[in-house]
């Protein structure tokens, strides 16, 4: 795993390790398709003469806006061996969402499946496509069967953009995190390392393949460590749990990776039932924080205490519960290898005690250099060469690390970043709106849920479900406010700001 690139790092596993299955593709409960390290590695190489000679150049962005597949695998590493970057996003976003994402990343190719090309092509009909079918079995995606599985000659550099990840910003425009080959390379050894990944372990998948979670995190580790990953197509807690709970040789998962809502849904769906788990080696839990309750609940029922980490698309993952050692509940844990962290008073930048409570900066190989042609946005965030995360926490006299507040308007929801001002926005726009502020209020199945308060004109009538269905026609579901409620006024601050940090009277 020397290699500097991503590639390198997928290609020696492949070569080493030829007919083991690297990737067993479960639709529903059923494995549809598994393809060796081999086969993966030589169909990732046609893919790849495939863009090459369909005029695909080095550095160039490709959306990938399709479910999450076999496919997604393959044309995610083709990309790497060409040279382009690829930038995934939600399949479930809207046109309104997918148009600034397309024109921000300047594309010169879209992957997408036919039920949303029309999306695409509602935004740029002039853009090159490439249509495929995910409903059909991978076997039947024969379109770049017939190029030569050479290896291409991109050769990147550890500096090279590979990965575009858009992360919700502050402003409602999402930014695009670049992540480089040398980033991602890192981020993956690291989490290798630390929670010990190997080729004998069994991963099962179930995570989003459009978020660092499921791409970097879970997917980019299992493949470099030479592990076998068992591919849900979704997540359903029933199919997940008949996955976990198998003990045939080939099939008995031994690693498994969710976001605190998803354990939720799994616990939820098992009720009484108390399968043996006591295979799988390492439950862990990222994307959002996870509740002290939650943390006990997860050891009762599948045998052994989660490992908290934190991480951001910006980042790769910065900080983990060690696998052997304590485990602190509510602490997202001890720093990875190579990071270096800051706790600063947000006004002064000085450096706060252990125990008091200020902004994590973060240094580490594992950073963008920046978002994607926004000078002015990755300025703000760094300083003096350390990343500004926004997160407010503390570090106690062990070296463990808690998260506490944000500075950042941010709204985590199931593991999945919100924005309050797109929101706004979409809100803003409606009829007989006057104003309106979106703050995320706790809750105990998301972690976090968007309401929205809103101020009417005088003599408008508007309902929550109107607020609600304008909302569901722009945005992505989990994007939508769960509650919303009508207020005459909001709080502000002497200049005129809304006061979102006092979101008991925002919303309540």
């Amino acid at each position: 795993m020397e290699s500097g690139s991503l590639d390198g790092c997928f290609t020696n596993p492949a070569l080493n390790r030829g007919g083991k299955i690297a990737i067993s593709y479960l639709r529903g409960s059923v494995v549809e398709t598994e393809i060796s390290y081999a086969e993966l590695n030589r169909d990732s190489n046609r893919l790849a003469n495939y863009f090459l000679d369909i005029g695909l150049e080095k550095g160039e962005r490709v959306i990938l806006f399709f479910p999450k597949s076999l496919f997604f695998v393959t044309a995610h590493l083709a990309l790497q061996k060409t040279g382009a970057i690829a930038v995934p996003l939600n399949p479930g976003f809207k046109e309104s969402e997918m148009s600034y994402l397309v024109n921000d990343a300047d594309a010169k190719l879209v992957l997408t499946d036919p039920s949303r090309e029309a999306i695409i092509r509602g935004i740029d009909p002039g853009l090159k496509i490439v249509k495929i079918d995910t409903d059909a079995p991978y076997a039947e995606l024969d379109f770049f069967q017939s190029y030569p599985d050479r290896v291409p000659k991109a050769d990147p550099a550890p500096d090279d953009p590979a990965v575009i990840i858009y992360t919700s910003g502050t402003t409602g425009k999402p930014k695009g995190a670049i992540l480089t080959q040398k980033n991602l390379v890192h981020d993956a050894n690291n989490i290798i390392d630390i929670w010990e990944i190997t080729e004998s372990d069994v991963l099962c998948h179930c995570l989003p393949l459009f978020h660092i979670h499921g791409l970097c995190f879970a997917l980019h580790t299992a493949l470099m460590a030479g592990s076998h990953v068992l591919m849900h197509d979704l997540f359903s807690p029933e199919n997940v749990i008949e996955t976990l709970a198998k003990k045939d040789n080939d099939y008995k998962s031994s690693l498994f990776m969710a976001v605190p809502a998803m354990y939720a849904k799994l616990m939820e769906q098992l009720g009484d039932e108390r399968p043996d788990f006591s295979h799988v080696r390492l439950w862990t839990s990222g994307s959002a924080p996870l509740l002290v309750d939650d943390f006990k609940k997860i050891k009762e029922i599948f045998g052994k205490e989660p490992v908290e980490r934190e991480g951001m698309s910006e980042t790769g993952m910065n900080f983990s519960n060690p696998v052997l050692g304590t485990r602190k509940p509510g602490s997202i844990g001890l720093p990875l290898p190579g990071l270096e962290v800051r706790i600063v008073t947000p006004d002064s930048f000085s450096d706060v005690l252990p125990g008091e409570e200020g902004e994590i900066w973060l240094k580490s190989p594992a950073i963008t250099p920046g978002y994607w042609r926004k000078p002015a946005e990755t300025a703000e965030t760094f300083e003096q060469g350390w990343f500004k995360t926004g997160d407010l926490g503390k570090v106690d006299e062990d070296g463990y690390y808690f998260l506490t507040d944000r500075i950042k308007h941010i709204i985590i929801s199931g593991g999945e970043n919100i924005s309050p001002r797109e929101v706004e926005i979409v809100i803003n726009r409606i009829d007989g709106v006057a104003e309106s502020s979106v703050v995320g209020i706790p809750d105990k199945k998301w972690g976090e849920k968007v309401v929205a308060a809103v101020i009417l004109e005088e003599g408008a009538t508007l309902t929550a479900d109107d607020v609600k269905g304008v909302c569901r026609e722009h945005l992505h579901g989990w994007k939508c406010p769960k509650k919303i409620v009508f207020r005459d006024k909001l709080p502000r601050n002497t200049m005129g700001k809304v006061l979102k940090r006092k979101r008991g009277q925002v919303c309540s």
